[in-house]
Parts: structure tokens; C-alpha cells; sequence
């Protein structure tokens, strides 16, 4: 793995000198942050050695350098999922080099199925804790302690510091956000009405198939990181909808614009 990283670490850094100190991961439906963003440099992942390819409808697949204000930022258009049939190494491998290329703080976006009843379909959960319930774990195997150490501390996956202030932002922005845990499943299928249930029971507020991974990754190299979720569709034990992509896509771009405040005027101040 480190070999590989730092491959792609030089490749990257053979076609830009361009060092980010802020790394966004962009969910589905929230590519087009990249429009608050002064582009400087686009690199489409098909052409950065090792790394995959997003498969998922809403994932353009690119990595995007830029500023927003005087802050460098590279965002990823696009993420990669265990469903898609990638290992967890490969799902979290941006991340890996995200933090190479310079990157010392990590932002996360996700969509979600919200099972927590003050949230409805459309609310902002910014993420105070996740629960793993994937099948593999991204740092299963030999550790390599040039990227971090065998036995990561998760007391604080989610900066305090940065998800207050958000909630400042939120504020005098006049945004309604709500604090959730995520919790994190395999996926490609949409939850029953009994995992739904099980979701609620075992304490998380939204449920989805992405983010855990990379957040784990991020604190195996002491990145700071910070998590949002917009949830796309509500689940209880009562009563469960029917679903789609579509349907989540088209949610997550209604919410799309509030989420990109948050994120600009989160890089902008903190």
C-alpha cells in the first residue's frame, strides 16, 4: 500500500505543485461544490495511476484543485463504495492520498436514510459519531505504522471543534442542522422495515452506505474530520416508503445549496 500511494502521490504531484491543506469527499447529489471552488487543476481518476473508478449514477469521478478564498481545497467528484466490489483499501485509498498531496483537514458528505423522528426528507444531520456494521474493515490486515498505528483511538471520529462551528454558521445563516450518528451497512440495497428498526434501536439517527470507511482511514493518519448527511429518505418500523436513486438524487440536490454554505463557510473560517 505505500508503495502504491506513493506512486500516485508523485504522478499527482508530477502534473500540479499544487498543495491542498482542506480535502471535501462529495456524496451523491452534492458534486456541484465544486462550483464554489476556483478551479486550478482538474484530474479525472481514470488517469491517476491505482486508483479505481466511481461506478454510481451523481459520481462524475474526478479529483478537482482549487480555492475557496484564500484556502486550497481538492475535492473529490465522486467516491468509491464497498457494494461497487471494490476492497476497503481501494474504497479508502484517496484518502490516503489526500493526506500526501498535504491534506490535514477532511471533509465527508454523504445521503442517508434518516430514522431519527425529528428529521424529515431533506434535513441536514451534521455527523457526531458513526456505528461500523460493514462487513470488512479498512485497516484489517499487517499495519503498516508509516500511515498510522495498530490500534486507532475513535473517541473523537468527528471534530467537536469543527461541527461547532458549523453549528455557528448554521445560525447566523439561519439553517436548521441536527447532530446524528451514521450508521454504516454494505449496501446496494435500501434498508427493510426491520433494519430500519434495527438502525434505531442500537442508538444511530441515519443510515447509510458510505463514509465510515474513510472517516476510520482519516483517523488512522490523524486527520481532522468533518461529516454531513442529507437525508434523502425516512424509515421507522411503522412505515417505510418506497425508494430510489433517483428519488435520493433529487433530494440531496434540493438540499444541495445549504450544504455548500455550510462546507464553503466551514473551509472560509475555521
Amino acid at each position: 500500500m505505500w508503495e502504491l500511494v506513493l506512486e500516485t502521490v508523485n504522478y499527482i504531484k508530477s502534473k500540479t505543485n499544487f498543495i491542498p491543506d482542506y480535502g471535501v469527499i462529495l456524496g451523491s447529489g452534492l458534486g456541484s461544490f465544486t462550483d464554489d471552488i476556483a478551479i486550478e487543476f482538474t484530474l479525472p481518476y481514470h488517469e491517476i495511476p491505482n486508483f479505481p473508478v466511481s461506478t454510481v449514477e451523481g459520481h462524475k469521478g474526478a479529483l478537482v484543485f482549487g480555492t475557496i478564498g484564500d484556502k486550497k481545497v481538492v475535492a473529490m467528484q465522486g467516491r468509491f463504495h464497498y457494494y461497487e466490489g471494490y476492497s476497503m483499501q481501494e474504497v479508502t485509498f484517496p484518502v490516503r492520498v489526500m493526506k500526501y498531496i498535504g491534506v490535514s483537514k477532511l471533509i465527508v458528505s454523504n445521503a442517508s436514510g434518516g430514522v431519527n423522528p425529528n428529521y424529515k426528507v431533506g434535513s441536514i444531520a451534521l455527523i457526531k459519531d458513526h456505528i461500523n456494521m460493514m462487513p470488512e474493515h479498512p485497516l484489517r490486515g499487517k499495519n503498516d505504522a508509516r500511515f498510522g498505528p495498530r490500534f486507532v483511538n475513535m473517541s473523537e471520529p468527528y471534530s467537536l471543534s469543527m461541527i461547532a462551528k458549523v453549528k455557528e454558521i448554521a445560525r447566523t445563516s439561519n439553517i436548521e442542522v441536527f447532530d446524528g450518528v451514521y450508521l454504516g451497512l454494505q449496501g446496494p440495497t435500501f434498508e427493510t422495515l426491520h433494519e430500519y428498526k434495527m438502525v434505531k434501536v442500537i442508538g444511530a439517527d441515519c443510515v447509510g452506505m458510505s463514509t465510515v470507511p474513510e472517516v476510520i482511514v482519516a483517523r488512522h493518519m490523524e486527520l481532522e474530520t468533518f461529516g454531513i448527511s442529507v437525508i434523502t429518505d425516512i424509515g421507522s418500523e411503522e412505515h417505510l416508503e418506497s425508494i430510489t436513486h433517483e428519488e435520493v438524487l433529487k433530494a440531496a440536490n434540493e438540499a444541495e445549496p445549504k450544504v455548500r454554505q455550510l462546507i464553503k463557510e466551514l473551509i472560509l473560517q475555521y
